[in-house]
């Protein structure tokens, strides 16, 4: 029975070893993967380092768990409220936004109280 050649999914070299194996060696399986994953980590990586801009800026601004502060304050830092990681909803009906452990409340006059949020 003659054995079908097989080649290596991302460079193309012939495979030796077991019958289920698709790349020659880690660095091709390594390198394959990386190229599938890019698209997908890249969106990751970027809403990653955006809430942790957001957070380091909610941080600062916030240094005793109670603040006041204005949205051309947070926009000049470059906060961007796009970008959270939950919402809670007072019984009253006020609406916090938070980037984990720092939130902020809307006011009014383009105004916002500052929180944080304990564990």
């Amino acid at each position: 029975m003659k054995q079908e050649q097989r080649t290596c999914a991302e460079c193309g070299e012939k495979i030796f070893g077991r019958v289920d194996k698709k790349f020659c060696d880690d660095a091709c399986r390594n390198a394959y993967n990386n190229r599938i994953n890019k698209d997908s980590r890249n969106l990751i990586r970027n809403v990653n380092n955006r809430l942790r801009k957001n957070y380091r800026i909610l941080e600062a601004l916030n240094p005793r768990q109670k603040t006041k502060t204005s949205r051309s304050k947070l926009i000049e830092m470059g906060f961007d409220f796009n970008y959270i990681t939950s919402i809670y909803t007072t019984k009253a009906g006020k609406i916090y936004y938070f980037v984990y452990n720092q939130g902020y409340l809307p006011l009014d006059h383009d105004y916002f109280a500052l929180v944080k949020r304990e564990n």
